[in-house]
């Protein structure tokens, strides 16, 4: 256990549930946990007890990827943990694959209505139909305006062009809106809804008071900081500030609060966490600045940031996060950005 897990406390030890198995996590509620096929290999799923429209069943929290891998876990779930019971919703903390990807799947197989908030919604329903703006050949230009020139990568970034469908084959047609400060019931409890910016467009999380639990999605993670990118849609975005922002308002919340993440085990201390984070992203910020002393562009910046090799999934998230922190900078008058005769943008200290 590195220094910064070490001040935190994992209630359930060393403990996480195979895929296709289901570990209690309190009164009415679950947790399950299903692969994917990337570096980060897991995601954690919540079943809540929940009654609906006069029936009884189950809540879902996430989906998983659209793989079959996933697909096969679920099947061992529907025979052997929902004792007969149906999925009543299905609900989304965002729009990332691995959340609504087999969305379309579980809300058509039960008949069960989608709920998340507007922006997810919509941006998952532009990505799974591989818009323009949205699609994998649109971020090839973006990455090549801040420095990407390598052909090898290059060529690997062509190669995701059909990345998002392949892991989201269908988003429901209709949703149930979620909105900040709403109240959500589910079963025998009642969640807040709290949404957060900067890692995606309207990100979910759910508070109950009632066990103090805090379904925190991809906002809070206890091992890794969430991603925070600027994406070729959204090209003069300023998401490290708004993901900043965001974690205030966790700020009210109790810190014996049980924090389910999407990633990594449940833990307590979350104020702890919030704190490390925020140490994280102003050591990066120091580092960029520094960097900055001479022009550099995002790809330039991403040895700094990450000191490993990278694959092609890990290269164009590690390409975004860069840029969000040149822009954190940029907007904040501490560096300036000039487009050089080459087309690539650079920002120095301004």
């Amino acid at each position: 256990m590195n220094p910064l897990e070490a001040q935190l406390s994992y209630p359930f030890g060393d403990t996480v549930p195979t895929p296709g198995t289901v570990h209690d996590i309190a009164s009415g509620m679950r947790w399950l946990r299903m692969p994917l096929p990337f570096a980060l290999d897991h995601i954690n799923l919540w079943l809540l007890d929940d009654e609906h429209d006069g029936k009884r069943g189950q809540a879902l929290i996430d989906c998983g990827a659209g793989t079959d891998a996933t697909r096969a876990a679920w099947e061992q779930i529907f025979s052997t943990a929902l004792d007969g019971q149906p999925l009543l919703r299905v609900f989304a903390t965002h729009c990332h694959p691995d959340h609504v990807g087999l969305s379309g799947w579980l809300c058509e197989r039960f008949e069960a209505p989608f709920w998340t908030s507007a922006a997810e919604f919509g941006f998952a329903r532009m990505m799974a139909a591989a818009l323009p703006g949205v699609d994998g050949p649109s971020a090839i230009p973006h990455f090549q305006r801040h420095g990407l020139v390598d052909p090898a990568m290059l060529e690997q970034m062509q190669g995701r062009r059909n990345y998002y469908p392949s892991l989201v084959p269908a988003v429901p047609a209709a949703y149930t809106r979620l909105q900040d400060g709403q109240r959500v019931r589910i079963g025998n409890r009642e969640w807040r809804v709290i949404t957060g910016f900067g890692h995606s467009p309207e990100h979910v999380s759910l508070y109950a008071e009632e066990g103090r639990l805090l379904i925190s999605g991809d906002m809070v993670l206890p091992r890794i900081s969430t991603n925070v990118s600027v994406f070729a849609v959204e090209p003069e975005g300023d998401p490290l500030a708004q993901y900043l922002g965001s974690l205030d308002k966790f700020a009210g919340l109790p810190d014996d609060t049980l924090v389910l993440p999407s990633h990594g085990k449940p833990f307590r201390g979350l104020h702890t966490r919030i704190r490390q984070l925020r140490e994280h992203h102003a050591a990066r910020l120091d580092e960029v600045r520094a960097a900055c002393s001479l022009p550099r562009s995002a790809v330039d910046i991403v040895p700094l940031m990450f000191r490993r090799q990278l694959d092609a999934h890990q290269f164009s998230f590690a390409v975004g996060e860069a840029l969000a922190h040149l822009h954190k900078l940029w907007y904040d008058g501490i560096l300036r950005r000039v487009t050089g005769d080459d087309g690539v943008i650079r920002f120095e200290l301004a």
